[in-house]
């Protein structure tokens, strides 16, 4: 009976804390007019906490269709929280760099180092609406029920090199532009910003996998511009736990 109590104590207490080691892996294909522009790989180590799976550390490589050599790099870390992950970005070929940390618990850091050669840095308060880089991914994760719902969720977004963060709103799409289970667009509240920023729209599988981005993303066409794409993502491994409910 001690030795039942014992296993039963063990099982129950491991049963309480998230289960470590998991990987998330996925690929991507950027096309252009029909164009491959670059390829990505990303690999996501996390954790299964009640179930989910949690983001803690995400590796991006964007590599040349051609040779498949590295020209860019991202790397970020959810420690603090799913939406608002910790960034490091570089793509060397243009002299840029991008950091965005979390020195303070309501304002996180920018320096962004330009391709035209020079440095910014940025100190931007935020609270608990902020949405940064990845984090999208994550956030329309836990809304996933109240968009299957046809409902609309807003939240602010980072526009690092800008220093500053806008609202949007995370809402149902029409499949028009992607083929894919689940469609949604993420769109600026602003009148204005609705003028210069087109939506992303995104499609996922019913198990909650990233499928389609289509639109700006952060890999450059030159100094001054970057792609507008269609990214096509591909699982190469899941982990042992859901991606949402």
């Amino acid at each position: 009976m001690k030795l039942i109590g014992s296993a039963l104590t063990v099982l129950l207490t491991a049963a309480a804390f998230p289960v470590a080691g998991e990987v998330f892996e996925f690929t991507g294909t950027a096309k252009q007019d029909g164009n491959v522009l670059y390829q990505e790989d990303h690999r996501v180590e996390g954790t299964c906490s009640e179930g989910v799976f949690a983001p803690v550390d995400h590796q991006v490589s964007y590599r040349n269709p051609e040779g498949g050599d590295e020209f860019a790099s991202k790397s970020l870390s959810y420690n603090n929280s799913a939406f608002r992950p910790r960034v490091e970005f570089r793509q060397p070929r243009f002299g840029e760099a991008l950091t965005v940390t979390y020195p303070q618990e309501q304002a996180l850091s920018i320096v962004w180092q330009e391709p035209a050669g020079g440095t910014r840095e940025f100190t931007v308060p935020f609270d608990q609406r902020l949405v940064v880089d990845s984090g999208f991914d994550y956030f329309v994760r836990a809304n996933w029920e109240q968009v299957q719902q046809g409902e609309s969720v807003e939240f602010r977004f980072l526009a690092p090199t800008r220093g500053e963060h806008y609202g949007f709103v995370l809402e149902p799409a029409t499949p028009v532009k992607v083929n894919a289970e689940v469609t949604v667009q993420i769109r600026p509240t602003s009148l204005v910003l609705r003028f210069l920023v087109d939506p992303i729209v995104l499609g996922y599988s019913s198990d909650g996998a990233l499928t389609d981005y289509l639109g700006l993303t952060n890999i450059r066409q030159d100094a001054e511009s970057n792609h507008i794409a269609h990214i096509r993502y591909q699982v190469a491994r899941f982990p042992d736990c859901e991606l949402t409910r």
